[in-house]
C-alpha cells in the first residue's frame, strides 16, 4: 500500500526524464519524518536518484516542485537532497487505516515473489529435557515459519531429533544400573525430565571414575575427561551398549525405544505450551545411515577420495578437508546430514532449506553445503543456515551434563508465577481477582518470554532477565499486550455507553494532530516490517516495529480523548483509529506466535 501522491510523483518524474530505468515494482521510498522537522513523511533522494540518472539535490527540487502543487499535500520543505512532506488529513488516512483489508492484505508478497520454504528447527536430543538454548531454537524457528507464512510463502517447519548416539547410552546405562525399573509416572516426574536426571547421574559417576583413575596414575592428570572417557569401566560399558544398539540387540533396543517414548512425551507437553507444530519429525535413528551410500557414490566417481588409512574424505579447499567415513566404514555427523538433506528435498522440493542451529555450528554447515555442491546438487545454493547466539541468565552459563541447564518447563512456570504476580498487583489489593487469572498469566507469561527472545537480531549473545521481560512498561511484549487490552477495554466501554464502534462512515480529515497522523503514517511501515522480518529471517524488525506503533498509541491516547471527545464525529474517528492499531498490533503479534489476553 502505497500514498498516492508518490505515485503521482513517480509518474511526473518519469515524464520528465523519459530515459529514467525503473522497475516494473518500483516505488518512491519515503521514511517517516525526522523528529524536529516538519512533515509527515520524508522522500530521501540519495536512495532513487540514480534511477532518473541526475543528482540527488536536482532531483529534490523537482520533487518539491511536483509535490508542491499536489491536491494531497498540505506542504512541502526541501533540506539539500530530502524532501520533508505534511500531507492532509484525509489523504493520509484514506490511503492507510480507512481500508484495513487492503493494508493487511498488502503485507503478503505478490505471487511470484512467493516461495516454497522448508525450515528445520528445534532438534532436541532425547538424553534430557530441552532447556533454555532450546527456548530460543524453538522461539526463532517457530516465528519465522509463522511470519514466512504470513507473508505469502508456503513453509514446510520439520523436526530432526537425535535419538541415537553414545549420549543416549548415557542416559539408557545409568538408568538400567540405577533406575530399579521405576517409570516417570510412578517418580511424578514428566519424561525427559526423568530420563535427565539420569543423564547427569551418569556424568557424576563418570567423574567420580576419573578421579579415581587420576589418583591411581598420576601420568594421566593432565588428560580431558573426553581422553580417559575409555579408559573407565563406565566409559566402555556406554560405548557397548552402543555397538548392542547397532547391532540390533533385543534387550538394547527395548530399552532405547521405551526410554526414549518418555521423553517424547515430554517434548510434546513442551511443544504443546509454546504453540510449536511441525509437518514432519525426522529421527536420527532412521536417517543416519542414510549418507553412507551416497559418499560411496561420489567416492565411485572421483568427487571424494580416500585417504591412505582408508577413511573416506571431502576436500573442501579454504574450508579444509572434512572425513565423511571413517577408516572402519563408520558415518560421522556430516555423513548422517548429507542423507537427511536428500531426504528432505526429495520429499518436500522446496525452493530454499532453512537450518535453526547455534553459531557453534557455522562450520558444519559451510562445509555441508560445499558438499553438497560439489556432489552436483542444483539446489546447493539455496541453503541457509540461520545461526544464533547464546542465551544466558544472570544466573550464570547452564551446563548440561552438570545439571544446571534451566528447564523449559522450569522457566514456563516461572514466567507464568511472574505475570500472575505483576498481574495482581496492577489489580490492587481491593479488585476483584478475574476468573481467567491462570490463563491470562500463561499468555503474558509466554508472550513475555518470546517477545524478548525475538527482540534481538538472532546472531546476538543474549542475556534473558525474566523479571525484565514482563515490565509492563518499556521494550516488552506485555506493553504491546497492554495497548491491545487497553483498546479492547475502550471498546467494551463504548459498548456499555450504546456508541456504535463500527460506523459505516468516518471523517477522517478531523484527525489532524500530530500524534494521529504519526499512527496513520506507522500502520503503512507494517507491510515493509513484515515482509523485511521475512525476507531478513530476523523476526527483531517486525518486533521493534510493533514497539514503534505502540509507543505511537501511548502518545497519542495521553494528548487526546477517545470516548470523551468534544465532539461525537471525532470520538467516531478516534475509535476508529484506535481499532485499526489494534488490529495491526493484533496481526503482527500472532505472526510472532503471540497471543493476546482479553484484559491485562
Amino acid at each position: 500500500m502505497n500514498l498516492k501522491c508518490l505515485e503521482q510523483l513517480k509518474k511526473a518524474l518519469s515524464e520528465k526524464h523519459p530515459q529514467a530505468k525503473l522497475a516494473s515494482d518500483f516505488a518512491i521510498p519515503w521514511e517517516m519524518c525526522p523528529a524536529g522537522m516538519d512533515g509527515d513523511i520524508t522522500v530521501n533522494c540519495f536512495r532513487f536518484a540514480r534511477n532518473f540518472g541526475c543528482a540527488p539535490d536536482v532531483l529534490a527540487q523537482e520533487a518539491a516542485d511536483i509535490l508542491q502543487n499536489n491536491e494531497d499535500v498540505q506542504a512541502v520543505s526541501k533540506v539539500k537532497a530530502f524532501v520533508n512532506v505534511s500531507l492532509k488529513p484525509q489523504a493520509l488516512f484514506r490511503d492507510s487505516i480507512a481500508n484495513m483489508d487492503r493494508l493487511m492484505k498488502d503485507a503478503v508478497l505478490p505471487e511470484n515473489q512467493r516461495k516454497r520454504i522448508l525450515v528445520e528447527y528445534s532438534a532436541p536430543n532425547t538424553n534430557k529435557p530441552q532447556h533454555l538454548g532450546h527456548v530460543r531454537n524453538n522461539v526463532l524457528g517457530m516465528s519465522l515459519v509463522s511470519v514466512m507464512q504470513r507473508a505469502g510463502h508456503q513453509v514446510i517447519p520439520v523436526n530432526l531429533v537425535n535419538d541415537r548416539g553414545i549420549h543416549i547410552c548415557k542416559s539408557m546405562l545409568a538408568y538400567k544400573r540405577c533406575g530399579n525399573g521405576i517409570t516417570p509416572e510412578q517418580a511424578g516426574k514428566k519424561g525427559d525430565h526423568f530420563v535427565g536426571d539420569f543423564y547427569v547421574l551418569f556424568n557424576k559417576m563418570l567423574s567420580e571414575e576419573i578421579k579415581q583413575l587420576k589418583e591411581a596414575r598420576p601420568e594421566l592428570a593432565d588428560q580431558s575427561s573426553d581422553e580417559l572417557f575409555l579408559e573407565t569401566e563406565i566409559g566402555q560399558a556406554a560405548q557397548k551398549m552402543l555397538r548392542d544398539w547397532e547391532n540390533g540387540d533385543p534387550e538394547t533396543v527395548s530399552l532405547w525405544k521405551t526410554m526414549n517414548s518418555w521423553v517424547f512425551k515430554g517434548f510434546q507437553q513442551t511443544y504443546e505450551r509454546m504453540g510449536v507444530h511441525f509437518d514432519k519429525t525426522y529421527l536420527e535413528s532412521n536417517t543416519y545411515l542414510l549418507g553412507k551410500e551416497t559418499v560411496s557414490e561420489n567416492l565411485a566417481k572421483g568427487i571424494f577420495s580416500r585417504r591412505e588409512d582408508g577413511a573416506v574424505i571431502a576436500d573442501l579447499g579454504k574450508l579444509g578437508t572434512k572425513v565423511l567415513l571413517r577408516k572402519d566404514g563408520t558415518s560421522v555427523y556430516i555423513t548422517q546430514d548429507i542423507g537427511t538433506t536428500l531426504l528432505k528435498h526429495k520429499e518436500h522440493n522446496p525452493d530454499v532449506m532453512i537450518w535453526v542451529v547455534g553459531d557453534e555450528q557455522i562450520l558444519h554447515f559451510q562445509m555441508l553445503f560445499t558438499i553438497l555442491k560439489k556432489m552436483g546438487c542444483p539446489w546447493a545454493d539455496s541453503l541457509y543456515h540461520l545461526s544464533y547466539g547464546m542465551v544466558n541468565l544472570p544466573s550464570g552459563k547452564m551446563k548440561s551434563r552438570e545439571g544446571t541447564v534451566v528447564d523449559a518447563d522450569d522457566l514456563f512456570d516461572e514466567m507464568h508465577e511472574l505475570a500472575k504476580k505483576a498481574t495482581l498487583e496492577r489489580l490492587g489489593d481491593t479488585a476483584e481477582i478475574p476468573e481467567d487469572l491462570e490463563k491470562r498469566s500463561e499468555i503474558i507469561g509466554m508472550g513475555a518470554l518470546k517477545f524478548m527472545l525475538l527482540k534481538f537480531n538472532p546472531k546476538t549473545t543474549i542475556m534473558f532477565d525474566p523479571q525484565a521481560s514482563l515490565k509492563f512498561e518499556g521494550d516488552t511484549g506485555p506493553y504491546v499486550q497492554y495497548v491491545c487490552a487497553r483498546i479492547n477495554s475502550i471498546a467494551r466501554k463504548a459498548q456499555e455507553r450504546g456508541i456504535d464502534a463500527a460506523p459505516e462512515k468516518v471523517d477522517w480529515s478531523l484527525l489532524d494532530s500530530p500524534e494521529e497522523k504519526e499512527i496513520a503514517v506507522m500502520a503503512l511501515r507494517y507491510q515493509t516490517a513484515l515482509r523485511s522480518s521475512a525476507e531478513k529471517m530476523d523476526c527483531s524488525v517486525l518486533v521493534a516495529y510493533l514497539l514503534d506503533l505502540a509507543k505511537c498509541f501511548n502518545r497519542f491516547y495521553r494528548e487526546k480523548q477517545v470516548l470523551n471527545a468534544e465532539d461525537e464525529n471525532v470520538r467516531t474517528a478516534r475509535l476508529a483509529l484506535c481499532f485499526a492499531v489494534r488490529d495491526i498490533l493484533s496481526d503482527g503479534l500472532r505472526a510472532l506466535t503471540i497471543q493476546i489476553p482479553e484484559a491485562m
